[in-house]
């Protein structure tokens, strides 16, 4: 009786263990491609977002942001709809313009989480900068539009990089664009 048990019992395990590999996987939300009717409803409602910046437009704004809206700003600062509104309501600089362009969307029912790049060009001392970064927002569906809930931004450092990196171009005597530390000529001090 006993090895009768552990028979029933060890095909029981194997049985269970067999079943779980060949069990589904949790369905990962699914990334939308560039010419989806996702990209295409959220890019117009970022084209709303950039237009109110852009032209002051106080209700504009009102109408793309959740009144639950949260903001972390590429430099950390982290503001709500009406701190969105009033700053754009006291903005000194009337040159400020905001383009933004969606790359990806993820539907989770009445949530969109859209990824995408940004340029927001604007004066600092009297002279234009302009910022180029990635941000992540938040949709959800309300009454049949969308509304942004959360959105974060972060800023590349493009002109640093592009400093650096020409920097390290003058500085390096590497014969390839690429090269291993410790392994290539570049690498090896002309003060042995």
């Amino acid at each position: 009786m006993k090895s009768f048990v552990s028979a029933i019992f060890a095909a029981f395990v194997v049985f269970s263990f067999s079943a779980i590999g060949q069990a589904p996987a949790a369905a990962a939300p699914p990334v939308t491609s560039a010419e989806s009717p996702e990209i295409r409803d959220l890019q117009k409602v970022e084209n709303n977002w950039s237009n109110a910046l852009n032209q002051r437009d106080q209700y504009g704004l009102e109408l793309v942001l959740s009144p639950l809206f949260v903001n972390v700003s590429s430099t950390g600062d982290i503001t709500s709809r009406n701190q969105q509104v009033v700053a754009l309501i006291n903005q000194e600089d009337k040159t400020a313009s905001t383009d933004m362009h969606v790359v990806t969307v993820r539907m989770l029912g009445d949530v969109a989480v859209a990824n995408g790049t940004y340029s927001y060009t604007h004066k600092v001392n009297g002279a234009p900068i302009e910022e180029r970064g990635i941000f992540t927002h938040v949709f959800q569906r309300v009454h049949g539009n969308w509304v942004c809930l959360n959105a974060q931004r972060t800023l590349l450092r493009e002109t640093s990089a592009a400093k650096n990196k020409s920097k390290a171009k003058a500085d390096s005597k590497a014969e390839l664009p690429f090269h291993i530390p410790l392994f290539s000529k570049g690498d090896k001090s002309d003060k042995q």
